[in-house]
């Protein structure tokens, strides 16, 4: 499907797609915010069916997918702040009232950095929105000291064009690791691995995974005011496996410290429920995608899930 671009103040172009419009004004918007290298289309397993339910709006940070840096420097300073407000002014302009959210690894450090600008020492922002519920999925609210972790970037230089299956064997090792070995050994989830590898080498250059991955460094330097200030009308469902290899499952607990209002999700048979923390990275491409669509429809039209555990 092709995207709809907003210009942003500074010349950049950010691409999204606004899926479901047709339940905009009965059913809660809940906006997909992505991680390092992640573009729009990642999220299509999900957010196609859930479309079907509600407005969900998927997009592209700037400089990667069909997104474009500023027009001043064509080169931007990536920061999780820069994230942040070019997310802030791309739901000013599609005009939400109230809004959930949903922060995959790094898209969860900007989905936080998003709640507390209001709070920030230097050049604050009203929200002109409610954040009603917060997903925080693979992500973390400060760098981790675990060795071991994060993406692999493959330096190697380059030095004349790469074919396809050049760009596929670079991309292969981090994508492997987005899930675990076991899921990418099982037969059944082949095409669904190569659908993914066929899209890691295209709309992902490497100086933007670059730059993003430097602005995840930065969070360990990262100070994020006013978590306490943040409604507690506002309620967070943490999402986290115990396979992921790209942000240690310990995160996790982490968050649950610094954020009053969340809660973990929980494993079971119930609705709301998922069967196993058994999961890598990616975490909505395990499970019959039924399973996801419930956590959130679950979680969004009952409060009842602040009362879990809190791991």
């Amino acid at each position: 499907m092709s995207p709809t671009f907003l210009t942003l103040p500074d010349g950049a172009r950010i691409a999204y797609e606004l899926l479901g419009p047709e339940w905009s004004g009965h059913s809660e918007p809940i906006v997909f915010v992505g991680g390092v290298s992640s573009t729009r289309e990642d999220w299509q397993r999900l957010a196609q069916p859930l479309s079907m339910k509600r407005p969900v709006l998927i997009y592209d940070h700037r400089g990667i997918g069909e997104s474009s840096y500023s027009t001043a420097s064509k080169d931007d300073d990536i920061t999780i702040e820069l994230m942040a407000r070019d997310l802030l002014l791309l739901l000013q302009f599609l005009k939400f009232s109230e809004i959930a959210l949903c922060g995959f690894s790094m898209g969860g450090a900007v989905t936080q950095q998003l709640l507390l600008l209001p709070y920030l020492a230097s050049d604050p922002v009203t929200l002109p929105f409610k954040v009603t519920s917060v997903f925080l999925t693979g992500t973390f609210p400060t760098m981790w000291e675990e060795k071991g972790y994060g993406l692999k970037l493959d330096r190697t230089p380059i030095t004349g064009p790469l074919t396809d299956e050049e760009k596929k064997a670079r991309a292969r090792p981090n994508l492997e690791r987005s899930f675990d070995p076991e899921w990418v050994a099982d037969p059944a989830n082949q095409d669904r691995f190569n659908w993914w590898l066929d899209r890691q080498i295209v709309g992902r250059p490497l100086h933007t995974i670059i730059k993003q991955s430097r602005a995840n460094a930065q969070v360990a330097h990262m100070k994020l005011y006013g978590y306490e200030q943040i409604p507690k009308s506002t309620h967070f469902l943490i999402i986290h496996g115990e396979k992921d290899a790209i942000v240690p499952f310990s995160n996790a607990a982490k968050l649950l410290r610094v954020i009053a209002q969340a809660s973990f999700i929980q494993t079971g048979f119930e609705p709301g429920q998922i069967p196993t923390l058994a999961f890598g990275h990616h975490w909505w491409e395990y499970f019959d995608i039924e399973v996801w669509i419930n956590v959130i429809e679950t979680f969004l039209s009952s409060r009842d899930f602040q009362q879990q555990s809190k791991l």
